[in-house]
C-alpha cells in the first residue's frame, strides 16, 4: 500500500507502469543489502523491505518525497530501523559511496527521463553510463543491478549498449538475466509507440 500525492506529486503522483517491476524487486530483495536510487516515495524501497531486505539505503533529492516514503514504511508496518533515507543528488552520493568502499547486493537505478527525444540521446547516454558505472562498482560479487530508462529517445538496444559500456569500464563480467518493462495492460497509442518508453534490465555480475 502507498500514500500518493495526487495533487503535487510527480506525474500522477505514482508511477503505475512500474507495478509489476515492484513485485519483481520484492522477490529479489530477500536477505540483500539494497541501494535504491531516485527512490521518490519508496516505490521500490517498500517492496524491498517487504521482501525481507537486510537493509535499504534510499537516495532521493526531494524532502517531500522522502517524508511520504517514511509514511509509506509506517503504512505497511515495516521496520523503520532497516531503511535509511539520504536527501541529495544521486550522482554525488553514488561517488561518495564508492569512495567509502560501500557495497550492496542489489542496486536499483530508476532515474528521471534523461532524453525526451532522440535529439537528446547522446547527452542522455553519458548520464546513463555514469550512474550505471557507479552502480556496478558498488555491487558485491554476484550482486544484481536493476536499471531502468524512461527516455523515449533512448531505444532498448541503445540502453543495452550503454550498460555494456559501463560494465566494460567497471571491469566486471555482467549478464542480463531479466528484461523489464511496463505492465501488460500499459496502453500504447498506435501513432506514438514511444509511449511504451519504460525499459529495464536485471544485470548480474
Amino acid at each position: 500500500m502507498f500514500w500518493v500525492d495526487v495533487g503535487s506529486g510527480q506525474k500522477t503522483g505514482f508511477y503505475l507502469d512500474q507495478r509489476d517491476n515492484r513485485l519483481h524487486i520484492q522477490k529479489l530483495a530477500a536477505s540483500r543489502a539494497v541501494l535504491d536510487c531516485f527512490a521518490y516515495s519508496g516505490g521500490f524501497s517498500i517492496p524491498a523491505l517487504a521482501g525481507g531486505a537486510k537493509h535499504v539505503l534510499a537516495i532521493e533529492s526531494s524532502s517531500e518525497s522522502i517524508n511520504l516514503g517514511r509514511e509509506n514504511v509506517l503504512l505497511n508496518k515495516l521496520p523503520e530501523n532497516r531503511i535509511e533515507w539520504i536527501e541529495g543528488d544521486v550522482f554525488q552520493n553514488l561517488r561518495k559511496l564508492r569512495d567509502q568502499n560501500r557495497k550492496f547486493d542489489l542496486v536499483i537505478l530508476d532515474p528521471p527521463k534523461f532524453a525526451p527525444t532522440a535529439a537528446h540521446a547522446q547527452k542522455a547516454a553519458r548520464g546513463y553510463k555514469d550512474i550505471n558505472l557507479l552502480g556496478l562498482k558498488l555491487l558485491n560479487p554476484n550482486g544484481l543491478l536493476v536499471t531502468f530508462s524512461c527516455s523515449g529517445g533512448v531505444s532498448e538496444d541503445l540502453f543495452q549498449k550503454i550498460i555494456a559500456g559501463a560494465a566494460l569500464d567497471a571491469e566486471v563480467e555482467a549478464k542480463i538475466i531479466t528484461r523489464l518493462g511496463p505492465g501488460i495492460d500499459h496502453p500504447v497509442a498506435l501513432n506514438f509507440p514511444e509511449g511504451a518508453y519504460l525499459k529495464g534490465f536485471v544485470i548480474q555480475i
